[in-house]
């Protein structure tokens, strides 16, 4: 089997040597951005279950020194595919979680000690998905016809409750159809009229295949009531580590803006961390839903990258259990935080 930590053997080498070094009592300010050495034992980053070129900004952050630079010490871990999005974190294998901002706010109310520190996507990814020629145009229009989502769960889940809300629908009003991830099947062979999917991962590849759809947001840009893909810290790390965390956001900042520069670029180096990257068609195909999601991380005008918008966030605490998706409300400022952010 092989092993999750996705490490080269010069960063292992790296990562016992700083170990040594913080035995050994280093200096303090080591893990503050453009420190020398990790002044720290390693923070893993989990990237949930398979390597995927989502994840480009950590594997061009690990491949090009970044952390290193920013002076601490990472491992990126991608889960296994029995573990849940936030159990190695509350075992304490994981420090730091790629995930959704609404799965965190789904785990705060679930007492995971977690948080946001980052917001990855300033835009929400998960749409609804119709043929272009599909009688379709609004969210609204769903009404009386048949949607498929992967099922009851993530963030495909939540968006179609969003969707819903936004419309004025309730689940009576749709034919609502659990089709695993079988999006393009589904919906191409008329199975049913849309589908719940990602706007810069199924809906390439539809177009990919030669079935032409639009896409409908799920999530009104003007009004957003969830969060997509952001990055939860224990709640310890937070406390204990947070010169690290802030050290980690600054690789990040680094990276997503070499990523947004630099696609092609980037494909070879995520080709690096993804085993199935080998082919042409593969890394073509890579590079298409790269080139989709750049767009998703780019900063609002006036805010720096991955910061977390309170409005949002509010937004977002209060709909979820309006909504049934969380059981009771949560302390909305408990689940994100802007203070390690790097000053800009």
């Amino acid at each position: 089997m092989t092993n999750p930590l996705l490490r080269r053997g010069l960063r292992a080498v790296a990562v016992a040597a700083a170990a040594t070094l913080a035995l050994a009592g280093c200096q303090a300010g080591a893990g503050e951005p453009g420190g020398s050495a990790p002044a720290g034992p390693p923070i893993t980053i989990g990237l949930t279950y398979t390597p995927n070129v989502q994840f480009a900004p950590f594997y061009v952050a690990d491949e090009l020194g970044y952390f290193d630079e920013a002076g601490v010490a990472v491992e990126l871990r991608h889960h296994g595919e029995s573990e849940s999005l936030f159990g190695a974190l509350e075992a304490g294998t994981e420090q730091l979680v790629y995930g959704g901002g609404d799965e965190i706010v789904q785990a705060v109310a679930g007492e995971v000690p977690i948080t946001s520190v980052a917001t990855i996507y300033t835009t929400y990814p998960a749409v609804l998905i119709v043929p272009a020629d599909s009688p379709i145009q609004t969210a609204a229009d769903l009404a009386g016809h048949s949607v498929g989502t992967p099922g009851p769960y993530g963030q495909t889940w939540f968006a179609l409750q969003a969707l819903l809300d936004r419309a004025g629908l309730s689940a009576s009003d749709v034919d609502v159809q659990h089709i695993g991830y079988t999006q393009q099947a589904a919906l191409s062979s008329g199975k049913v009229d849309a589908v719940m999917g990602f706007s810069n991962n199924d809906a390439i590849q539809f177009e990919a295949n030669g079935f032409p759809v639009r896409v409908i947001d799920a999530v009104d840009p003007a009004a957003p009531t969830l969060v997509g893909p952001a990055l939860g810290a224990s709640t310890t790390l937070v406390t204990e580590r947070a010169d690290d965390v802030t050290a980690i956001l600054d690789a990040l900042e680094r990276a997503i803006e070499y990523v947004s520069a630099n696609p092609a670029e980037t494909i070879d180096i995520a080709a690096k961390y993804i085993p199935t990257l080998t082919t042409a068609d593969a890394k073509a195909a890579a590079l298409a839903t790269l080139e989709a999601t750049i767009p998703l991380m780019k900063a609002e005008t006036g805010q720096q990258l991955l910061f977390n918008d309170p409005t949002v966030w509010e937004s977002m605490c209060e709909f979820m259990p309006r909504a049934g998706l969380i059981e009771k409300q949560v302390d909305c400022a408990a689940t994100f935080t802007n203070d390690l952010l790097p000053k800009k």
